[in-house]
């Protein structure tokens, strides 16, 4: 495994075994916009996470991420909510997305402690990606910690080490392992 300080899972199902086999270093965000979120859910996944030590977040939904005492939250980049800045909470972290400058101007504007900028490289769902060079151009832009997301694979993951980011953030490259 490639040594990056931050590295996250993006998980759509509960899923324990799955959990409990990965890397105690990687953090899990869930997000589930099919079904929506259940607290039961939720409170069963925050404590397989406590008790492997691994960080957890739920995608955009402040108020169950509080209110159910999470590690933070994760803000889409569809998510233009400027409230969310106000947010002052001690060890609650607000981690957003973006694809352009635009983007990371209004994640900034959030609060967001970490922006993903995506996708880095090719990604089945688009023929549109970054790639390294505009990544390192839109990191500069952040002035925040990037994290890498979209088309992280074995093959070219070891291309991170040119890439201005602190960890990076994936679906199947966990999944295919």
């Amino acid at each position: 495994m490639i040594h990056l300080n931050y590295i996250y899972y993006f998980i759509d199902k509960f899923d324990s075994e799955e959990i409990i086999k990965l890397d105690k270093k990687i953090n899990i965000i869930y997000r589930n916009y099919e079904h929506g979120y259940d607290s039961k859910t939720i409170t069963a996944l925050k404590n397989i996470c406590k008790k492997t030590k691994r960080k957890f977040y739920i995608s955009n939904n402040i108020k169950l991420a509080l209110k159910l005492k999470l590690d933070g939250v994760y803000i889409p980049s569809f998510n233009t909510n400027l409230n969310i800045k106000y947010i002052n909470k001690k060890n609650f972290e607000i981690l957003g997305s973006a694809h352009n400058y635009k983007q990371i101007y209004t994640k900034k504007k959030q609060g967001v402690n970490k922006i993903f900028i995506s996708p880095l490289f090719r990604i089945a769902k688009s023929n549109k990606f970054l790639g390294i060079i505009k990544y390192n151009l839109l990191s500069n832009y952040a002035y925040n910690e990037t994290i890498a997301l979209g088309g992280i694979n074995n093959k070219n993951i070891k291309k991170l080490s040119m890439v201005n980011c602190i960890g990076f953030a994936g679906i199947r490259y966990f999944k295919n392992g």
